[in-house]
């Protein structure tokens, strides 16, 4: 029943449906294990008779959202009464308490299997930085397994286990995402709590996720998501069901800037992504990356590396041998800065995320590779700085600048190596992230992870707005593309439909501007139908939109074809006197089009 099972989410729930138990998954989660036959994923790995009994103390399967699913956590991240060592023997404990984010997870119903190898104290980008067995790539032994969440990337591109929790400040939950062929997500910052995580770097800390499809990564992360009072950093953050507009406006690094290190391979893959996502409707420019670049470089070339230092400082002084050599020399840098040097970059890289502010509030979000190369393990050997550095390309600005990232494989490149691109937004944007990856995976005929199993078709995305939103129709400058669109997607606003109005209202070009207004009035029998989108905004956001609408427009309920009435832009019918009757053209977009190429 199981043996054939390629486990993502739909898949282990559809085998609990045909009448497998908690503990039939388990059995054939340790048969994977052994049929893999890699020391060096888990560093802890209980028997397989304590697990079962966990799956049993489940009881009968009930309403939980994730019971009876397995899944592992990355050997930094506490789960009661298992070792963490964050790779470092020396500084080996017993848990006494599952971490914020293993408790929510346990509370759906999953089932934690086991703890995995990284690189030690998270501190790199190629998996191989562990005293203990160094875990292979999933899909080729020859690269690198990708850090430093290597074990919980290389489980999950093996099909173990459905998910597994990496952490992420530099890339630690996308470069091996990249490498394995599987989803990576990097939420937010603060969304997932860090109570029962030993940081890398605290202030841009994360915990991760790795599936094997976006789906399944964006449902943990729901699920994971919650604020905890006793982080100091945990921020709340919306946690949305996927959604993206019709044509999202997509940067994409230009040619003077995006970097590949002479690999014309990868160059080709990452251009044909881009031409599919054109292709799907996407509105592709182009942007210099230099800036991003720039504030990359300060994560381990300028002071922030001392917030590393912070971490092992006293085994530093007390064991510097137990340290791995490698992360002994990048961490010892920090014994180079002052005070006053930290100072400096923290006022270098304010100064850098106001350059970046415009480029990032011009676009939905920008895609670039994940990785700009592949490295194998001979290459690590012969140089153990230079390949991980390259490798943090498109990775290492991504939390310095507060933004969220998601890594989704893509088709296979032009010499079999596993394809990806990353997608990135501003805080909170997760869920846009998640809509347009869905699409992404969707390109062409790939595999899951090492699986050989096809990518499912999708889940339509939900049409619907959530608890805690309000159903908003838009129809003129603030729907998707358009010039007032940003204060909606600000807001936390996301795309939900398009739909026509019954057929009863009537769409005027207002005068002034710009930006150039509709005015939308029910006019009854002497209406048609316009066409608008529908959005979700987040109603403590409500009361600061409404705060901008200038008269004569207002909010107001609206009658959409689709039986729906949600609240929407209205007009005072007296400021139509002196206005163009555009509703003909059946909406504001096709009106705009008409006058342009008029």
């Amino acid at each position: 029943m199981l043996s054939g099972t390629p486990f993502t989410l739909a898949d282990l729930r559809a085998a609990y449906d045909a009448g497998a138990t908690a503990a039939d998954v388990v059995r054939e989660v340790y048969r994977r294990i052994e049929a893999v036959n890699d020391p060096g994923v888990f560093i802890h790995l209980p028997a397989e008779a304590e697990v079962i009994a966990a799956a049993e103390a489940l009881g009968p399967r009930d309403g939980r959202p994730l019971w009876g699913i397995p899944f592992v956590v990355k050997d930094n991240i506490d789960v009661a009464d298992m070792p963490t060592t964050s790779a470092c023997p020396a500084v080996e404990r017993v848990a006494d308490a599952d971490a914020f984010v293993v408790a929510r997870l346990k509370a759906a119903g999953a089932i934690v299997v086991g703890k995995t190898n990284l690189d030690q104290f998270a501190t790199g980008l190629v998996g191989v930085r562990s005293p203990y067995p160094v875990p292979k790539n999933a899909v080729d032994p020859a690269i690198v397994p990708g850090g430093s969440s290597s074990g919980s990337a290389v489980a999950v591109g093996h099909g173990i286990v459905p998910f597994s929790l990496g952490t992420d400040t530099a890339g630690s939950g996308r470069v091996p995402a990249a490498l394995n062929n599987i989803v990576g997500l990097k939420p937010s910052l603060g969304a997932l709590s860090a109570t029962g995580m030993m940081p890398a770097c605290r202030t841009v800390d994360t915990i991760s996720i790795f599936a094997l499809t976006v789906a399944d990564a964006h449902e943990v992360f729901r699920l994971a998501a919650a604020y905890d009072p006793a982080d100091a950093w945990s921020r709340p953050v919306a946690a949305p069901p996927p959604s993206a507009p019709p044509k999202p406006r997509v940067a994409i690094p230009d040619a003077a800037s995006i970097e590949f290190f002479g690999d014309t391979v990868q160059a080709e893959n990452f251009a044909t992504t881009v031409a599919a996502l054109e292709q799907s409707g996407a509105v592709i420019t182009e942007i210099d990356l230099t800036p991003f670049f720039q504030v990359a470089e300060m994560l381990y070339y300028g002071a922030f590396v001392a917030e590393r230092h912070t971490v092992i400082e006293p085994l530093l002084a007390s064991r510097p041998d137990a340290v791995h050599p490698v992360t002994r020399e990048v961490v010892e840098k920090a014994l180079g800065f002052t005070a006053t040097d930290a100072f400096r970059d923290i006022y270098r890289l304010a100064e850098l995320r106001r350059v970046v502010e415009p480029v990032v509030a011009n676009v939905d979000l920008i895609l670039v590779p994940t990785i700009p190369t592949f490295y194998s393990v001979a290459d690590l050997e012969a140089d153990p700085i230079g390949p991980n550095s390259r490798l943090g390309t498109y990775t290492n600005f991504v939390n310095l600048l507060d933004m969220c990232g998601l890594a989704v494989p893509t088709l296979p490149r032009g010499d079999g190596r596993p394809g990806s691109v990353t997608l990135l937004a501003p805080h909170g944007r997760d869920g846009l992230l998640a809509g347009v990856a869905r699409t992404i995976e969707q390109f062409g005929s790939r595999t899951l992870g090492a699986t050989g199993a096809p990518v499912p078709p999708p889940v339509p995305l939900a049409e619907q707005a959530v608890d805690g939103e309000i159903e908003l129709a838009v129809c003129g400058a603030h729907m998707s593309g358009m010039a007032l669109n940003g204060e909606l997607t600000s807001r936390g606003g996301r795309y939900l439909r398009t739909v026509d109005t019954t057929s009863e209202y009537g769409l005027y070009a207002l005068p002034g501007g710009p930006p150039f207004r509709p005015g939308l009035v029910r006019i009854g029998d002497r209406g048609g139908a316009v066409s608008v989108e529908v959005w979700a905004l987040p109603l403590a956001e409500v009361g600061g939109f409404l705060a901008g609408i200038p008269a004569p427009l207002g909010l107001g309920t609206t009658r959409l074809a689709d039986g729906t009435t949600p609240k929407g832009f209205v007009c005072e019918a007296i400021a139509t006197a002196d206005a163009q009757d555009v509703t003909a053209y059946g909406s504001w977009r096709a009106f705009t089009a008409a006058r342009l190429a008029s």
